[in-house]
């Protein structure tokens, strides 16, 4: 199946939209055939301030409304608690949302922008997209993120070599209880360093402190400012360290 004749037959839908390469491309692709699409975007704590305004900054550039959800995931213990499964418990909540705005707006199909390329196993967010009938063209298309990126890249669209972005609670060891002062030391963190130029990297909790993992291609810089970012980060955490090893490229 080609992405046209999906939308061929979906000609009415709501995209779980985050703002990230994957879901930009559909719903640009969507536009482009000519389907009835409306984008939902959910800011919950777990989603930093930049992944919004990236969300509304796509939607305006291809002229579509986006619409807005919060939803508070520290409201629910099963959440917070921050079991191996944390991502089934968080993501039910979040299509959950997307599905009750949607059915009121009157749509009944909720597509996702899961690719080829991501793992089909066993899952937690994959058992909630079955659990919830929630369509993913990219990958029913057979489109992998390779592919996604060039596509991107051809259409314009500004997301094309965006690096994956996991949500901050992955920044908190499991079983580690997720807390708001936490996220938002995690977020501010990593605000700075977007600030000063890095571009894929994390910044983790270990040990009460922040463990900074960056790629290969950055890991020498990150070592030469060590002590300018420590200073600063310092601010949020009672120690901070460099991760020796270099953490692999977002894809």
């Amino acid at each position: 199946m080609e992405l046209k004749e999906f939308f061929i037959e979906h000609n009415k839908i709501a995209l779980a939209f985050s703002g990230g390469a994957d879901s930009s491309y559909l719903l640009y692709a969507a536009k482009e055939n000519g389907a009835d699409v409306q984008p939902y975007y959910v800011k919950s704590q777990f989603q930093p301030e930049f992944e919004q305004e990236d969300a509304r900054k796509l939607a305006f550039e291809l002229g579509v409304t986006l619409k807005e959800i919060s939803v508070d995931v520290l409201r629910f213990n099963e959440v917070t608690a921050n079991p191996a499964n944390r991502c089934y418990y968080c993501k039910k909540r979040i299509m959950g949302a997307i599905r009750k705005a949607a059915s009121a707006d009157g749509y009944d199909t909720i597509i996702d922008g899961t690719n080829a390329s991501d793992d089909g196993g066993d899952r937690p967010g994959m058992r909630v997209l079955a659990e919830e009938n929630i369509l993913s063209p990219l990958r029913m298309c057979g489109i992998t993120k390779a592919e996604l990126r060039i596509l991107s890249h051809e259409a314009g669209l500004f997301t094309w070599d965006k690096p994956a972005y996991a949500c901050l609670a992955t920044r908190i060891p499991t079983g580690e209880r997720i807390t708001a002062q936490k996220l938002t030391a995690v977020e501010q963190s990593e605000s700075y360093l977007f600030s000063l130029g890095f571009t894929d990297f994390r910044v983790r909790l270990r040990d009460g402190g922040a463990l900074l993992q960056f790629t290969e291609k950055q890991h020498g810089r990150a070592e030469s400012e060590f002590e300018t970012i420590k200073a600063e980060l310092s601010k949020y955490f009672g120690h901070i360290r460099l991760d020796p090893q270099v953490r692999e490229e977002s894809k």
